[in-house]
Parts: C-alpha cells; sequence; structure tokens
C-alpha cells in the first residue's frame, strides 16, 4: 500500500465516515505509533504504522495481489537504493499497492522479478530452502569444455561455500561465446556470475526467464502484468506442494 492520508485509511477501514475520521482526528482520539494526531493531512502507511482509534489497534484489511515484471538491465530488484537508481518498483506504474521483490536479479541482469504483498508465498518461492527452480539464460565467453560443465552441475565451491548442484545445457556456441540454461534453487549474491568465472568463462549477458511455474510470456524489457486468477490459483498451488515437499525432508 501507498502513503496515504490518515482519514482516508480510517474511512477504508470501516472506522468511520471520511467526515467523521477527520473528527476523531482533529478531538485527539487518534495515535499513530503511539503519537496522538490532531492535525489533518498527515500520511500514514497501513501496512506499516500502528494506528489506534481510542486505544484500539485498526487493522487494515488487504487484498493479496501478484505480478510478473520483466527487469531491464540497470535497474536495482530492490524497494530503494540509496544511490538513487531505478529500482523495480519505478517501473510499476498505476500499482497503489505495497509490492515487495521476491529474489535476487543483479543490476546488471534482466528477466523475471516476481512481486507481491503475500509474504508466505514469497518466503517459499525466495528461500533456498523450498528448492524452488529458477532458471536463467547465460551467455559466457568462450567455449567451456564437458569438465567444466561437469564441474557447475556438481557445484562450485565460492568465497562463501560450495553451491548446490546447477542443471546445466550448453544451448548454442556462437563466434565468439556459448549460451547456457542455467537451473537453481539458490539465490546468493551474483551466483551464476561467480560459478561461470570460477570455470574460466564470464558472464556476458545474464536473463532469469523462469521462477517456478512463473515465467515472461507476453513481457518485453520495463513491462509488467498482474497475474489473471488461473496463474494465481496454479501459483498457490505449487507453493503448497513446495512447502509440503520441505516439510517432509525435515
Amino acid at each position: 500500500m501507498a502513503m496515504e492520508r490518515l482519514q482516508k485509511v480510517l474511512a477504508r477501514c470501516g472506522v468511520a465516515s471520511r467526515r467523521a475520521s477527520e473528527e476523531l482526528i482533529t478531538t485527539g482520539r487518534v495515535k499513530v505509533n503511539g503519537k496522538v494526531i490532531t492535525t489533518l493531512g498527515v500520511k500514514v502507511d497501513p501496512a506499516v504504522d500502528r494506528i489506534e482509534v481510542d486505544g484500539r489497534l485498526i487493522r487494515p484489511s488487504f487484498s493479496k495481489v501478484y505480478y510478473i515484471l520483466y527487469k531491464p538491465t540497470g535497474v536495482i530488484s530492490s524497494c530503494r537504493d540509496p544511490q538513487g537508481r531505478v529500482t523495480v518498483l519505478d517501473l510499476l506504474h498505476g500499482v497503489k499497492e505495497r509490492v515487495y521483490p521476491v529474489g535476487r536479479l543483479d543490476y546488471d541482469s534482466e528477466g523475471l522479478v516476481f512481486l507481491t504483498n503475500d509474504g508466505e508465498t514469497a518466503q517459499i518461492l525466495g528461500h533456498p530452502r523450498y528448492q524452488v527452480r529458477k532458471s536463467y539464460l547465460v551467455e559466457v565467453q568462450g567455449f567451456p569444455s564437458e569438465k567444466a560443465i561437469s564441474r557447475l552441475r556438481r557445484g562450485i565451491k565460492l568465497s562463501d561455500g560450495w553451491t548446490a548442484p546447477a542443471q546445466v545445457k550448453i544451448l548454442q556456441r556462437l563466434k565468439d561465446t556459448t549460451i547456457l540454461t542455467f537451473d537453481i534453487h539458490e539465490g546468493r549474491n551474483r551466483q551464476i556470475r561467480r560459478m561461470c568465472e570460477a570455470i574460466g568463462h564470464p558472464v556476458v549477458s545474464l536473463k532469469r526467464f523462469r521462477m517456478g511455474p512463473l515465467d515472461l510470456e507476453g513481457l518485453e524489457p520495463g513491462q509488467f502484468r498482474r497475474l489473471k486468477p488461473r496463474e494465481v490459483k496454479e501459483l498457490l498451488s505449487f507453493a503448497a506442494k513446495a512447502k509440503e515437499a520441505f516439510r517432509r525432508r525435515k
């Protein structure tokens, strides 16, 4: 959810009409984060701020939403950037709900970013323990040997430990580079780039095209769309199965 005027939030939550909510504020009956608010025009974020009326906590209800974005290169896959660079949230024109990106995708990489306000589903798709596969098209310098590819498939020792085995295939050999497909379920910082550097074939370009049941079909770089009801049903079913599979492995 975006920042909204306090009286609008109270009205939307069914506390009172807009006008009556204004009176509640001006008479000192409303607190935000423990502070009494008596002036109109104060903006709040109902997903973050603690709002009370006459000591009663107001819990705004909101619908769960699910979006897919085709992130271009040169965009940060986080909610904000201290350096002021463009983030994935800056591309969601017209989206009023407060949503969060799930999983990492490097600044200089492109592809699928999943955004939602459904915390449980976000946790299942993003956390390595649920082993949700993410698929990538990766162009690397040179021509990796079968021995090098086998190293990737077994797992690579990086500075932060061994990676889990990856599913890697050679898709196409070009003039000076090779196109690979990568399937991994981890999400370490710049993981695929570091894995490819470890075998002596640095990444030229990287694109994530699938995450679990989600893909980029119909989207161009910079475009996004809301999941259709059928897709939401499939996603939630997939997440439930992934959660159950993790429970059985414990």
